[in-house]
């Protein structure tokens, strides 16, 4: 009994941000604010592309994808921590740690691989503008979707595999406020090399892809860019990779800092490592409706209109 409780064990402990018990309330308020802005700038976003013809469009397509993965990405995280940080609710059932765990990294990875959609979409726009409705037709668009769907899917699923096998018999204390695989994996007694080395391999596989990509892509584009022999033809060019390029640095920045502190930064505080990674988390999905809104002029329109007829 003892043995089959091990490794079906009924709950962990979300410790939270551990030595800042005491502001655990004050900390929720800014969180809380974040996450409503990523709902309703995420959900205004989707709604206007959705309800506007004008915006049916490849790019605004991929623009769609990437909200509703914030979606995801906040939601799996977020309300958990202020449950966590206002009432004290640390208990996670194994079922709901894993299915915590799975959207995490299942969001994270699509959010690349849509990044790296939205490149070649301005790679083709720059590049080879009269053939971009024959490039990027309806068919090769839901081509990719389906990719980067299945592609993230098939790599973050092994994880649960990988989890469900191991006993947690030492301690189910999760010095963290959510699930992610490494820091599951390390709570067990058993030898969990091959959850390290897959923890590895799927970053290496996906994500380090991914930015090479993006940044071939950039490196064609900026080339035509500068091809152009127009001072106005190269401003208008650039001010559509704007928002885009915006949202990859929110995105990935962010992500190497946390990667490289956790790697490198042992003299950082455990309760600063677990704020930045909440902030993570939290900070790119409510962003990045607000960019895209400042930056992308037809959103912007759109955005106006809907707002002067809701007063009228």
């Amino acid at each position: 009994m003892y043995n089959l409780s091990c490794y079906n064990p009924s709950s962990f402990i979300l410790v939270g941000i551990p030595g800042l018990e005491k502001f655990h309330i004050w900390i929720g308020i800014p969180f809380c604010v974040i996450y409503v802005v990523a709902i309703v700038g995420n959900c205004i976003l989707l709604y206007l592309i959705a309800v506007e013809r004008s915006l049916h469009e490849p790019m605004f397509f991929f623009l769609s994808m990437l909200a509703a993965t914030d979606l995801i990405l906040s939601t799996a995280t977020v309300p958990k921590l202020l449950s966590n940080l206002w009432m004290g609710s640390q208990k996670i059932t194994f079922s709901g740690c894993l299915t915590q765990m799975f959207f995490l990294h299942f969001s994270f990875v699509v959010d690349s691989a849509i990044l790296l959609a939205m490149a070649f979409d301005r790679y083709v726009a720059i590049c080879f503008p009269l053939r971009y409705t024959t490039i990027l037709t309806p068919q090769v668009i839901i081509k990719l979707v389906v990719s980067i769907v299945a592609r993230s899917f098939s790599v973050i699923l092994p994880d649960i595999f990988l989890l469900k096998r191991l006993p947690f018999c030492k301690t189910r204390i999760i010095p963290h406020t959510y699930c992610e695989h490494i820091g599951v994996a390390r709570l067990s007694s058993a030898d969990i090399s091959i959850n390290i080395w897959y923890g590895f391999a799927v970053p290496l596989m996906t994500v380090i892809s991914d930015v090479i990509f993006i940044a071939v892509s950039y490196t064609f584009i900026l080339r035509a860019v500068f091809q152009l022999s127009s001072q106005g033809a190269r401003q208008k060019a650039l001010s559509t990779c704007g928002s885009h390029v915006c949202v990859i640095l929110m995105f990935y920045t962010p992500a190497f800092f946390s990667i490289l502190a956790h790697r490198f930064g042992h003299s950082v505080p455990r309760n600063v490592l677990i704020l930045f990674a909440n902030l993570y988390v939290a900070i790119p999905p409510a962003l990045n409706p607000i960019v895209y809104g400042v930056k992308t002029k037809q959103i912007q329109d759109k955005f106006i209109v809907l707002f002067s007829l809701q007063k009228k």
